[in-house]
């Protein structure tokens, strides 16, 4: 059996990637910056034997602050195509933006030591990129790779949600025998998220009716008191198993008026399917009591963008196996369950065991202080390429893992 080792990858290269992407800015909105990044993208996966192709975006739509609703655009999508036509194939995704704007202060790199590159996206998660790549090259060449087809997936909007690419990865995990994504480690020892709760987005327009707060306010029906009373009741849906984050209240207009228009905006974070489904029902009630109460009306937009991911035992043979091929290489596997959210968290609902944190080493993602311990770039890129092998192989199916 072709067993692949850890000098089978080029430190050197693998981080020239990781410095040439991290200096184009992809935050989630610049689309010109996306493009440069998604051709880049593009030539490097030309090194597969498959075929690249840039896949549009799905329509979005967002609500302003006058609660109108208007198009929100977003990149392309890199899709690599490997042998569809094999029995066994697997899906691996990576997201090309981040979360740093082109106006934004960190745009640069530099060397907090040695071995520990500090910059725009090098963690998150343009290093997982290049491991991923670099994983896939080096499986091409075992006598395994002959014996799996695979999807590559690299979206411009993780960073937002997926709302422009959630139907794309639906559509390339469906048949899958498993998935990896490379977002990083959810500890700088290696750790890889196990469980992740879920997200939901929200904008609650809420119309009341202007009146003079002098003259008449009785005839007034005030949105901002409104958005008041519905941001308490939220936070009282609270419980153990989902949070609600009220973010942004806008609206109203000049001291004398009373203001007829508001928006909230707030987040969830349910940790349950039954959490989940439940907010869905009481705030239905909910939206329907505010506008009994203050004699308005409320127009909802968005939802539930990622449910939460549990680890069922199809999806815990694949962190065994992830587990068992590190320890081949001398690596400690653990892993911890998460509040946060990606990609992975889409892939579950398809019903798809995947292992969500496959990428490098590193920490303080979505920071300025964000950075990558370079070493775990063949280190990660060793573990992926062995995991790889043993899914061609046909270990996860026959629950052998030795």
């Amino acid at each position: 059996m072709t067993t692949i080792t850890p000098p089978a990858f080029d430190t050197a290269a693998m981080l020239a990637q990781v410095q040439a992407w991290s200096a184009i800015n992809t935050g989630t909105g610049n689309l010109p910056g996306l493009a440069q990044q998604a051709a880049a993208l593009a030539e490097a996966f030309a090194a597969l034997p498959g075929t690249v192709e840039m896949i549009a975006p799905a329509p979005v739509t967002a609500i302003a602050a006058d609660g109108s609703a208007f198009d929100k655009p977003h990149g392309q999508h890199l899709v690599v195509r490997v042998r569809p036509q094999a029995n066994r194939r697997i899906l691996l995704t990576g997201h090309m933006d981040t979360v740093f704007p082109a106006d934004h202060a960190f745009q640069h790199q530099r060397w907090l030591d040695d071995q520990t590159l500090n910059g725009p996206g090098v963690a998150d998660m343009k290093g997982g990129i290049a491991v991923m790549l670099h994983a896939l090259i080096a499986f091409e060449q075992t006598a395994s790779a002959s014996s799996l087809g695979y999807d590559v997936l690299i979206n411009a909007d993780e960073e937002t949600g997926s709302l422009a690419s959630s139907a794309l990865i639906a559509e390339l995990a469906a048949g899958k025998l498993a998935a990896l994504t490379y977002e990083p480690a959810a500890l700088p020892d290696g750790t890889l998220a196990h469980e992740r709760g879920g997200t939901g987005n929200y904008s609650i327009t809420i119309t009341g009716k202007s009146a003079h707060a002098g003259r008449n306010p009785h005839e007034g029906r005030n949105a901002i008191v409104a958005a008041a009373d519905l941001i308490l009741r939220l936070k009282a849906l609270e419980r153990d198993d989902l949070t609600i984050n009220p973010a942004k209240l806008e609206g109203g207009a000049a001291n004398n008026v009373v203001p007829d228009h508001a928006v909230l905006r707030f987040n969830i974070r349910p940790k349950s399917t039954t959490a989940m489904e439940g907010f869905k029902r009481d705030l239905s009630t909910l939206l329907s009591d505010i506008e009994t109460v203050h004699q308005v009306t409320t127009h909802r937009h968005g939802g539930v963008t990622r449910p939460p991911k549990k680890v069922d035992d199809a999806a815990q043979k694949l962190f065994d196996l992830v587990r068992q091929c590190g320890a081949e290489l001398g690596q400690d596997i653990r892993w911890q369950s998460t509040g946060g959210v990606c990609d992975g968290n889409n892939i579950a609902a398809c019903g798809v065991p995947v292992v969500d944190t496959m990428g490098v080493r590193g920490g303080a993602i979505h920071s300025p202080d964000e950075y990558l311990i370079v070493p775990s770039l063949t280190e990660r890129a060793a573990l992926s390429a062995r995991v790889i092998e043993r899914l061609a192989m046909g270990h996860l199916e026959q629950g052998a893992i030795s």
